[in-house]
């Protein structure tokens, strides 16, 4: 899925690589954290408590415990809040579609839907 990811700043061309990544403890994994540091991308990801104990039952083996900002995870809930709006929409949360192409029409149509009901809400 990161490979998909562009990130687009107000000038330029898309950005390929994004300066930090935030997920859930569903994300926490070692390939997902050494391909981020890979491509030098922040893992702002928690770590699972079954992970933390199997690395401190190791000692001085474990490794260090992985950073985390916090400050920078807290962002994550607008993203959350997004895919809630989403998947308000049925067709989006079942995928009913069966090809790729008209699922992610259906996607584009309802982020459209809640682009314009924000900028309703904005203007008035």
């Amino acid at each position: 899925m990161l490979e998909k990811v562009r990130v687009r700043l107000p000038v330029g061309r898309p950005r390929t690589r994004p300066g930090a990544v935030a997920g859930d403890k569903a994300y926490s994994s070692r390939g997902n954290r050494s391909y981020l540091r890979k491509r030098n991308i922040k893992a702002v990801i928690p770590e699972k408590k079954d992970q933390a104990a199997n690395r401190r039952k190791k000692g001085s083996r474990g490794g260090r415990p992985v950073g985390h900002d916090a400050d920078l995870y807290k962002e994550r809930n607008t993203v959350e809040r997004l895919i809630n709006k989403l998947k308000a929409w049925r067709g989006i949360a079942t995928r009913y579609d069966k090809s790729p192409d008209s699922y992610l029409a259906g996607l584009h149509l309802r982020a459209a839907m809640i682009w314009i009901d924000d900028l309703i809400k904005t203007a008035e």
